[in-house]
């Protein structure tokens, strides 16, 4: 009898062999020829050579589908035990929409179709429509899911640092700690698609970077998946700024609302100028969306055209 000794000490535990080791107990049923042991950040099989090899490749698929996704279910863990040496395993029915596998296996669903499939066949893409459409959290899942996919090696998350109705000097502490409100929806959405100490991680190591757009200037963003939320607030200058950020293999998604222009009266908005000299531009495609794509409580559409009539 051989034994295989599998070090997981890069995962916590229970993220691997679940509560009470029912993760443990359905891989053990997958092996019944094998005596398989956890022991902290180990894993132990005994058994014949051929099944150990068998045992520690599907292991590493259960691995690889953690560090991908966040998650690993009993669902996932029948499908990719079945999966060909590759790691090929069919999606459950339903999931062809799914963006990302967030935490806690919460799937991040393609709300916006039509920005998914525009983000595919365009490096730029604006997305204009009023709150409640999902612009951001659809493409910041877009963003993660590439990042999980090593499509590109690093996400650039912006916002122009535009007071709505209150005045950013008179919030206490740092300038982080100013500015964090304005970055807050990006962090949420973040938190929905990633472990926390994942993010944390990703952050640290600037894999991830949450910024005002007055940071971005002078930078080049090669191999980055940028995108530039809240647009309708920056001016024509701090836009193009953004937009000539654009490196090499890199994607950007900019977002607004050009219903809710927080500029003073006197000042162009930047994402209605542009709309007027990009949209002709190969590679440039702009989405609209409209009251009838909001994924919010239904009673924002009713607010939305409240406020409209009122104008």
């Amino acid at each position: 009898m051989s034994e295989k000794l599998i070090n997981i000490e890069s995962f916590h535990p229970l993220d691997i062999f679940g509560a009470n080791d029912q993760n443990l107990d359905v891989i053990r049923n997958y092996f019944p020829k094998l005596k398989i042991v956890s022991r902290d950040n180990f894993i132990k099989a005994f058994g014949e050579e051929t099944d150990l090899l068998e045992f520690e490749e599907k292991f590493g698929f259960l691995l690889l589908h953690f560090e991908k996704f966040g998650r690993l279910t009993k669902t996932d863990i029948g499908l990719l035990l079945n999966a060909d040496s590759n790691g090929a395993a069919m999606a459950p029915e339903g999931q062809n929409d799914v963006l990302v596998h967030g935490k806690n296996g919460l799937l991040i669903r393609a709300n916006q179709r039509k920005l998914v499939e525009s983000r595919l066949k365009n490096d730029l893409v604006f997305a204009i429509g009023p709150a409640g459409t999902g612009k951001t959290y659809t493409a910041v899942a877009l963003a993660v899911r590439a990042l999980k996919n090593k499509e590109i090696q690093r996400i650039i998350l912006t916002r122009p640092a535009v007071e709505a109705g209150e005045n950013l000097g008179f919030l206490p502490g740092d300038l982080k700690e100013k500015l964090d409100p304005y970055m807050q929806p990006l962090y949420d959405a973040l938190g929905d698609m990633l472990p926390t100490q994942k993010l944390l991680q990703y952050i640290e190591e600037r894999v991830i970077e949450i910024a005002p757009l007055a940071f971005m200037r002078g930078r080049t963003l090669n191999n980055a998946f940028a995108i530039l939320d809240e647009a309708q607030n920056t001016t024509p200058g701090q836009l193009k700024m953004f937009l000539t950020r654009m490196g090499a293999s890199a994607k950007f998604i900019v977002t607004g609302d050009i219903t809710q222009i927080d500029l003073p009266k006197n000042q162009v908005s930047g994402l209605l100028h542009s709309q007027k000299i990009l949209n002709n531009i190969p590679g440039i495609d702009f989405i609209y969306l409209d009251k009838s794509d909001i994924i919010r409580h239904k009673l924002v559409g009713k607010i939305i055209d409240a406020y409209s009539s009122d104008q």
